[in-house]
């Protein structure tokens, strides 16, 4: 992983080494830079193709960046900074950076294209300017207290700065215990670190104590919408989509290294898995090794009608086969999962997916450095049209809004839950976690007394009136970002890095300047997305509706069952109380982890949660 840290302090230089000490296992090199109060460090990949955090300076002009960046449009840039063509090939991202600044002051992040954190100290100005990419790819927490500013991308090196403390944020706890996960684009578990929102920058002025303004760089509700002038046929929006995502992924693809992707069947991992080959393959390298969260199981029989779950291994096999890839099934196991229980809720590391965990380390093994994602297409390109309904139905459009009805739902059914997600969204969102989780509050297992003197950090509800109004909340809500801030942490244990093509900021927009029937119509979801990829995946690939996966679903349950009795001997045979107990009602969490298999599967989301924080 590539980490960057900085510190505003009295006694900079102190102050740093305990920051950097933190970082020093994601990175076997880097620098550091102190001028008075300010001092930066850097820790990046030895790897030359994946060496993205660096440190410049320049003295005459009293400036020094640190800057964890990988940047999509360094021509156009080069362009208009007006470098000439040696100097394009000697100019690295920072270089690059600390001439935008210089051009472009606080705007410079507008120019921008690509996955960046990073701060500029500016020494007349006695400021730091730290910014974030528009969906908070690059990690950047900081934390301000009476005598220091200080900034990191990882939480563990914010909480090694001075004065800077670890209380707990009992707001946020509560939220956690109280939910299947936790989103805020700006809180951690942490009272005194937060994060610096996608999509922001900050600036921290010199001072006892030091000043930080916030404000938004990008502002995707201001992406203009295709006019009707300037409306295509549906076969151009497809080309241009083709065109868009290809060259996302060329945009990710190291020099070097090993590449893996994840490929779960559905239209985006599959997508981005394509262009992964055929790009690679144009460059005489080494395809990209595919992994699955399926377990391990012997394939269907050629020529036999699927069975329950067998369409789930049909679709991998069947883009596998067509790139003539090799494909990793796994899911984890009971010891597995008792290791992913283990880690600490607290930090971000250990908000990886049950399933993503036994991933990592099995592209480790296979010598895997980066691993490609299709994460986020579902809130951009591939996105499935909610909100819709409820803004055919505030326009009285009757007849088509039935026309999106799925499959044989009653239409009074269909009607009645469009009218409460308008009308009481709070309501309806409460109801369908009751529905989907099993989550009546009296199966939390956060302590009563606590609960009660505790209000939980307010966790975002959609008004979900509008496709494009609900596309833009689901960019900016922190959904995205909680999930890659995890995938960052806990990838970096195990040195892989994550990229996500489908989060492209010119993906993005694209999807953001669509016509609403681009992304359902006719009851049909995704058409745009299915004729973009027709002629790259299977077509039972691309026309493939279904996005349930009960057979990895199923797996993880069982595992996880049979995780439980082993968490219970761990804390069994404990002789030191645990510092977090008190947050929990722990007679009812010994029970839970006493009960049948059948009576733990319907508990499993308040179990995950309440295991993971205690840190056992």
């Amino acid at each position: 992983m590539n980490a960057i840290c900085g510190v505003l302090h009295h006694d900079a230089g102190a102050a740093l080494a305990p920051m950097l000490a933190k970082l020093d296992a994601l990175g076997s090199s880097g620098d550091s830079w102190r001028d008075g109060d300010i001092a930066l460090g850097a820790r990046c990949r030895a790897e030359p193709a994946y060496a993205e955090a660096e440190l410049r300076v320049d003295a005459a002009a009293q400036l020094a960046v640190v800057a964890n960046c990988r940047l999509d449009n360094r021509a156009e840039l080069c362009d208009t900074l007006g470098l000439r063509a040696a100097e394009r090939q000697a100019h690295t991202n920072g270089d690059l950076l600390l001439l935008a600044w210089l051009r472009w002051r606080e705007a410079c992040p507008t120019r921008l294209l690509g996955d960046y954190a990073f701060a500029v100290w500016d020494g007349k100005r006695r400021t730091v300017f730290c910014a974030r990419d528009p969906v908070g790819i690059k990690p950047f927490y900081y934390a301000l207290t009476a005598t220091s500013f200080a900034f990191a991308s990882t939480v563990e090196a914010v909480l090694a700065a001075p004065s800077v403390g670890n209380q707990l944020d009992d707001a946020t706890v509560a939220a956690w215990l109280t939910r299947v996960s936790l989103v805020s684009p700006t809180h951690t578990f942490f009272e005194a670190v937060r994060k610096l929102p996608p999509g922001h920058c900050l600036t921290a002025t010199h001072g006892n104590p030091p000043i930080v303004k916030l404000h938004r760089h990008w502002r995707p509700e201001q992406t203009a919408s295709y006019t009707d002038g300037a409306r295509r046929s549906d076969a151009d929006y497809a080309e241009e989509l083709r065109h868009l995502s290809r060259q996302a992924v060329q945009a990710r693809l190291p020099t070097a290294g090993r590449v893996g992707t994840h490929l779960s069947g559905g239209l985006d991992s599959s997508s981005v898995t394509v262009h992964a080959a055929r790009e690679l393959a144009a460059q005489g390298r080494p395809p990209p090794l595919a992994f699955s969260w399926l377990p391990a199981v012997a394939p269907p029989h050629e020529g036999t009608a699927p069975q329950p779950g067998e369409l789930e291994y049909r679709l991998v096999q069947a883009v596998c086969d067509q790139e003539r890839l090799q494909v990793f099934h796994q899911s984890p196991s009971a010891e597995d999962l008792l290791a992913t229980l283990r880690q600490d809720a607290a930090l971000p590391g250990a908000h990886v997916h049950l399933n993503e965990d036994v991933t990592q380390r099995a592209a480790a093994a296979q010598g895997v450095t980066l691993l490609l994602s299709g994460w986020g297409g579902d809130e951009g390109v591939s996105f499935n049209g909610r909100g819709g309904n409820a803004q055919l139905l505030l326009r009285g459009r009757w007849r088509q809004l039935l026309a999106n009805r799925g499959g044989n739902e009653p239409a009074f059914k269909f009607l009645a839950t469009v009218l409460l997600r308008l009308a009481h969204p709070e309501l309806a969102e409460a109801l369908r976690l009751s529905l989907r989780r099993a989550g009546p509050r009296r199966r939390w297992l956060i302590d009563p007394a606590f609960a009660r003197r505790t209000r939980p950090l307010p966790q975002p509800v959609p008004r979900l009136v509008g496709m494009r109004q609900t596309q833009l909340w689901l960019l900016q809500s922190g959904q995205l970002t909680e999930r890659m801030e995890g995938w960052a942490a806990s990838g970096a244990a195990h040195g892989i890095e994550y990229r996500y093509p489908l989060l492209d900021q010119r993906l993005l927009e694209f999807a953001l300047r669509l016509p609403p029937q681009q992304f359902r119509h006719q009851g049909h979801q995704r058409p745009l997305m299915r004729r973009a990829t027709a002629p790259l995946l299977p077509p039972e690939v691309s026309q493939h509706i279904d996005k349930a996966d009960p057979v990895r679903f199923y797996a993880v349950r069982e595992a996880f069952a049979a995780t439980l009795p082993l968490m219970h001997q761990c804390l069994e045979r404990r002789t030191e109380p645990l510092a977090r107990a008190h947050y929990l009602d722990m007679p009812r969490l010994l029970q839970r982890l006493r009960e049948s298999p059948f009576r733990v599967w319907t508990h499993l989301p308040p179990l995950r949660v309440a295991l993971q924080f205690l840190d056992v």
